[in-house]
């Protein structure tokens, strides 16, 4: 089965512009990497789990803090990976200037036996649209397409 995902895609609204809040993986694969690498806080589920309760753990998780409202479901999307990604838009504005992610722990150099833990997302920003555009996943950006619509 291919692999799912579930994501929330937080929004707010400032000086009459909608602003939303991506995430950037940690590791050192992503570390010198910008454009494209962004993403809607997001995390993987198994057959029998709910999207939308692995769509707020993961923000959780990566984030270490909750986000409530009203959550609009999107239109899932299919990346080029073969992952397809739920998510749900909502409105609320947080402070991510000191986020507290889970980690992971990978062998660096591979196969030397050495193990160095990454937070799974090293920071989190507000962009506006247009530059999120330019800063996230590019099939991801569906869901900003998605909510436009819901904002007009």
């Amino acid at each position: 089965m291919a692999k799912q995902s579930a994501g929330l895609l937080v929004y707010r609204k400032r000086a009459g512009k909608v602003e939303v809040l991506l995430v950037h993986p940690g590791g050192p694969f992503w570390r010198n990497r910008d454009t494209g690498a962004w993403s809607i806080p997001k995390g993987e589920f198994t057959e029998g789990e709910e999207p939308l309760a692995v769509a707020k753990r993961e923000f959780l998780e990566e984030l270490g803090s909750s986000v409530d409202g009203t959550f609009i479901e999107l239109k899932p999307i299919k990346q080029r990976s073969g992952k397809t990604v739920y998510a749900w838009a909502v409105e609320a504005d947080l402070d991510v200037s000191n986020i507290t992610s889970n980690t992971f722990k990978i062998e660096l150099p591979r196969g030397s036996g050495k193990f160095q833990e990454f937070p799974e997302v090293d920071r989190a920003e507000w962009f506006d649209v247009k530059t999120a555009r330019e800063k996230m996943n590019e099939a991801q950006c569906g869901f900003l397409d998605q909510l436009d619509s819901l904002e007009r």
